[in-house]
């Protein structure tokens, strides 16, 4: 993939303020531009999709698609878009997740003034961008997997029952959820009983409690 002179970046975070001050960092940059914006993980799916995008920088939690979710349909939908994951967190899961969707890179917000720039560009090289910690965390995690003859845990719930525990979460209902995932209800309770079985839970509180340690929700 060739760089382009000026990279077009969409730019997506539920908290108007934050957008704006990640655009002003980004638009000093003579080859960087935020020519979209989005509110929500779906809506920047949408506009990543239908605009003429060449990144995605993806806040971790967003409404109706975590930023996760997002980056992994673009990846299935669009390979030759990047994508950025941002995120409060320094938390091992998220950004091994983060790897796990097909984002070049997982930044910190806390250091996105002095990261953000940086990662933009290692992105459209095609290089992943890690801050410390998370190299160390990557190299830690292989060498204990290594050292016990282990492959990393497999993700109980499949890319659609986390879809469908994170709308619950949010407290939609199920004739909601079958409309906006363009599925019928009875798919949804399906999905609904599989998750509480495979989790061992019972309602939608201890779901919503599982969506919010997961990260799929703010709490």
């Amino acid at each position: 993939m060739t760089v382009p002179l000026k990279t077009r970046i969409l730019l997506a975070d539920d908290h108007t303020v934050v957008r704006g001050g990640l655009r002003l960092v980004l638009d000093a940059q003579p080859d960087l531009e935020v020519v979209a914006e989005a509110g929500d993980g779906a809506e920047a799916v949408e506009r990543a999709l239908s605009d003429d995008i060449d990144l995605a920088v993806l806040d971790v939690t967003m409404p109706r698609m975590t930023g996760l979710q997002a980056a992994a349909e673009l990846s299935r939908r669009r390979p030759e878009l990047r994508t950025l994951i941002l995120s409060m967190h320094d938390n091992e899961q998220y950004f091994f997740e983060a790897l796990k969707s097909g984002a070049s890179g997982y930044v910190l917000k806390t250091a996105a003034n002095r990261d953000l720039i940086e990662a933009c560009r290692a992105a459209m090289r095609g290089e992943p961008f890690l801050y410390p910690a998370a190299v160390q965390a990557l190299i830690r995690d292989y060498l204990d997997r290594a050292r016990r003859g282990e492959e990393a845990p497999e993700d109980p719930l499949t890319p659609r029952e986390l879809e469908i525990v994170k709308l619950i979460a949010e407290g939609h209902t199920s004739e909601e959820i079958a409309e906006m995932l363009f599925i019928s209800k009875k798919t949804v309770d399906r999905h609904r009983a599989n998750v509480l079985e495979k989790l061992g839970m019972r309602n939608r509180v201890e779901l919503t409690r599982y969506a919010i340690r997961r990260g799929l929700v703010e709490p």
